[in-house]
């Protein structure tokens, strides 16, 4: 049987590998200690968080035990993991997402000749990732598959709608790429207006996208290149 410091330290640390709440009888059986017993020991760890107003708390919900972070700094921690979230993101891939955001709804082959070389890599891992989705097909005969943000895209970068996408230093890594897609906008905007769309508000987002990028000349796609991923 162990004491009442050890049962805590026990506690607290399977608590804090798993993510979802934790029901006391499940913690009781895998501890082979008594019900009672756990309560109460939960119940001591969740006053020491409080007393001590540390950053994490011990919340009982969902009839279960879980450790939260304190609400105090969801805000910050909002901004870190956006942060984090764009490090984990390679040149090649944010040069991808810069593309989709700011000229969709797009196909992968209009990525492809903005970047200069296959985009496959970067589409697929944005898309497991959630940055992206598909948001319809070409006309025929090619049927192609259009890509567009998400919801997650925005949460991730701190947007209320797409309307407030910010400057593309924010997505490209350098000045060259920026300019580059920039230059090319207009030619993926053009292309754009045949396609169909499964959402309505697509096209609200295109139209807002060409508002506020404005008349872009458009270019030999062949000119420029941008180096392998």
């Amino acid at each position: 049987m162990r004491d009442d410091h050890d049962l805590k330290s026990a506690l607290e640390a399977m608590l804090f590998v798993t993510s979802d709440p934790i029901e006391t009888e499940a913690l009781s059986a895998f501890l082979e200690e008594d019900v009672d017993r756990i309560t109460v020991a939960l119940k001591e760890l969740q006053e020491t968080y409080q007393q001590q107003d540390r950053g994490i708390q011990l919340n009982e919900r969902a009839g279960g035990w879980q450790l939260v972070t304190h609400p105090r700094y969801h805000e910050l921690l909002e901004q870190y993991v956006v942060s984090w979230d764009k490090r984990k993101l390679s040149q090649a891939a944010l040069e991808t997402l810069a593309i989709v955001a700011y000229c969709q709804p797009v196909t992968r082959n209009d990525v492809s000749a903005i970047r200069g070389v296959s985009s496959d890599s970067s589409l697929n891992s944005l898309l497991e990732k959630g940055y992206l989705r598909e948001a319809g097909v070409t006309e025929a005969p090619s049927n192609a598959t259009l890509y567009g943000t998400t919801k997650m895209f925005l949460e991730r970068f701190g947007l209320r709608s797409i309307a407030e996408l910010p400057d593309l230093e924010s997505f490209a890594p350098d000045e060259a790429t920026r300019n580059l897609i920039s230059e090319r906008l207009g030619f993926v905007k053009e292309q754009a207006f045949s396609y169909e769309v499964e959402e309505e508000n697509d096209q609200e987002m295109l139209e807002a996208l060409t508002g506020a990028l404005g008349a872009v000349e458009k270019i030999d796609l062949e000119s420029i290149s941008f180096d392998e991923e």
